[in-house]
């Protein structure tokens, strides 16, 4: 099976975002993606099956639990195929990342001279302080 029809469907693609953030139970697994999808524990296991029979993830037995984690040699895999593919992409994601870089130093440097006016004295002020 190609990396791309295991990726396409949407409770496996949910399962490894949830293993992405590190080793779960099949139990922990099944109760999000039950929740979220409306699926059943069966076919939760079966989502679970098809990943660790491609490689996509790994599992050990821990007593009575099994846990689960993500394998990435498979997601290196799919993301080196989509490598003739970036030049649609990569462009417009620089461009985006300079200009989001564009807006942080605006608010910076406008952060910055809003502190310097308000440590600079007020001029308008001309009351002597030995008056008061």
């Amino acid at each position: 099976m190609h990396a791309l029809d295991i990726l396409g469907d949407p409770v496996r693609r949910r399962i490894l975002e949830l293993l992405a953030e590190g080793e779960r139970s099949a139990g922990e697994i099944g109760e999000d993606v039950q929740r979220e999808f409306g699926i059943s524990q069966p076919a939760v296991s079966q989502h679970l099956r098809v990943l660790r029979e491609s490689g996509f993830a790994t599992v050990r037995p821990e007593g009575v639990r099994r846990l689960y984690t993500i394998a990435p040699e498979p997601l290196e895999n799919a993301a080196a195929w989509f490598d003739p593919f970036r030049r649609f992409w990569q462009p417009h994601l620089d461009a985006l990342g300079t200009e989001l870089a564009r807006g942080r130093r605006q608010r910076r440097l406008a952060a910055e001279e809003e502190q310097q006016t308000d440590a600079e004295p007020d001029e308008s002020d001309t009351t002597d302080p030995q008056e008061e």
